[in-house]
């Protein structure tokens, strides 16, 4: 078998003090953090897409990156080829897991009968490599976007036949990842939007986007895929108004079509900050609504207005997340999944080796100061104590029911000299750094 990183041994923890960056820092697999280990904690996974397709390519410039594994002629030996590439990259960095759209691990053929044979092909491919290496699949979708067809939508698409054509993508994508034992399945709906609504029946697009998320509920259930379904929010690029803006959006579209006993959300950290929030903020709103799935662990630059997919290395932005996640009782049987690419001009094999320890050690240590937080419980005892006037009183009456605008009207007239505690976010700031440093 071809080895596609010679030059690379497996990656080890070796300490904060050891200085070699082919080696993790923070991430030590079996270190035990509260309850789990940091593997079980973080459960990592490998975007198929920017690390093995990846090209360098911007809406500026063309590929600079050339992958030894994409130099074939036969786009199916191409696909054998990056698979096993794939597996090698997951052995050496240690990430247990990879997510993968089906046009990553095969390529389209000239009739879709075509393409949903090699599909079936390179799952086989797949499952060999699976066995052998114990690598797991964390989650599968259809790449319903890329193609021109797909240019007014999918699911949403003013064309019957498009819906239809999704239709069947999504079907064999779902077979394929049951069949690997995917844990989860995706959808991004990165063409269901619209442009402008002079053209736009937004009623029509909306049903039709949840008669399609409901019919994959029904396959699921009649093939016997037990996995978790995930939609991924993301607010622009490439339409102007996407149906899936952020979470409270999804939120909303799944209570009122009846998909929320069956969704939970998949957030990407770069999709936050373009919908104007921060990672925080999405994981937050989905964790108190119960609908925290999984996570796809990248940052964006703040100077870009668009999605540029870095890898993540912010320790206050990993605490933050982690902080939410561990209140969530953890992710699984979500993960936090590395969709996030090389810089253009990072072009070497061993950048992506770089890239993902970065990531992964910024979540390590972030996992270990978000522990650090909750275990002190500083903030909850600063948050109940913020809000106790709700759980005496006027305040319990109100949460409970109790009052009305008459009752809290008569109240407000003898209770109008009112006093107001600091909120003290200098002070919390620095708890947070306080925990951070010490980690």
């Amino acid at each position: 078998m071809t080895v596609y990183f010679p030059e690379i041994d497996k990656i080890v923890y070796e300490g904060p003090k050891s200085g070699n960056p082919l080696a993790f820092s923070y991430y030590d697999p079996q270190k035990v953090v509260g309850d789990k280990t940091m593997e079980e904690h973080l459960r990592f996974s490998m975007a198929y897409w920017h690390t093995l397709t990846g090209q360098g390519v911007d809406m500026f410039g063309s590929a600079s990156i050339q992958r030894p594994w994409e130099q074939f002629s036969d786009p199916m030996e191409a696909a054998k080829a990056r698979a096993c590439a794939a597996f090698e990259f997951m052995e050496k960095m240690q990430i247990p897991y990879y997510c993968f759209h089906d046009v990553d691990a095969a390529p389209e053929g000239a009739t879709l009968k075509e393409t949903l044979a090699n599909l079936d092909q390179i799952a086989e491919t797949l499952k060999d490599l699976m066995a052998k290496t114990g690598k797991k699949l964390l989650w599968g979708t259809a790449n319903l976007f890329s193609h021109p067809r797909f240019m007014h939508g999918a699911a949403t698409s003013p064309s019957a036949d498009v819906f239809a054509y999704a239709a069947a993508r999504v079907k064999k994508a779902l077979e394929i990842t049951k069949e690997l034992g995917g844990e989860n399945y995706v959808f991004w709906g990165g063409r269901e939007g619209y442009e402008t609504l002079l053209n736009t029946d937004l009623k029509l697009e909306l049903d039709n986007l949840a008669r399609f998320l409901h019919m994959a509920v029904d396959y699921a259930q009649e093939i016997g895929f037990t996995g978790q379904f995930l939609i991924e929010p993301k607010p622009k690029e490439p339409t102007k108004h996407q149906y899936d803006f952020d979470v409270a959006t999804v939120v909303g579209f799944l209570k009122t079509y009846d998909l929320d006993q069956h969704f939970k959300i998949n957030i990407e950290a770069n999709h936050a900050t373009l919908a104007g929030h921060t990672f925080q903020h999405e994981l937050r709103l989905a964790r108190i609504n119960g609908v925290l799935g999984s996570v796809d662990a990248n940052q964006g630059d703040k100077l870009l207005g668009w999605d540029t997919d870095q890898f993540p290395t912010n320790i206050y932005t990993t605490t933050l997340a982690m902080y939410e996640i561990l209140q969530n009782g953890g992710l699984a049987p979500g993960g936090l999944n590395f969709d996030a690419k090389v810089r253009r001009g990072s072009h070497e094999a061993v950048d992506l080796f770089y890239a993902h320890i970065a990531g992964m050690d910024a979540f390590a240590r972030g996992l270990e100061a978000a522990h650090s937080l909750l275990l002190s419980g500083e903030l909850e005892e600063f948050i109940a104590e913020r809000y106790a006037s709700y759980t005496s009183g006027v305040g319990e009456q109100i949460v409970k029911g109790q009052v009305g605008l008459k009752e809290l009207g008569a109240y407000a007239l003898e209770h109008d000299q009112i006093t107001l505690p600091s909120g003290r976010q200098e002070l919390l700031e620095s708890i947070l750094n306080r925990h951070i440093l010490q980690a």
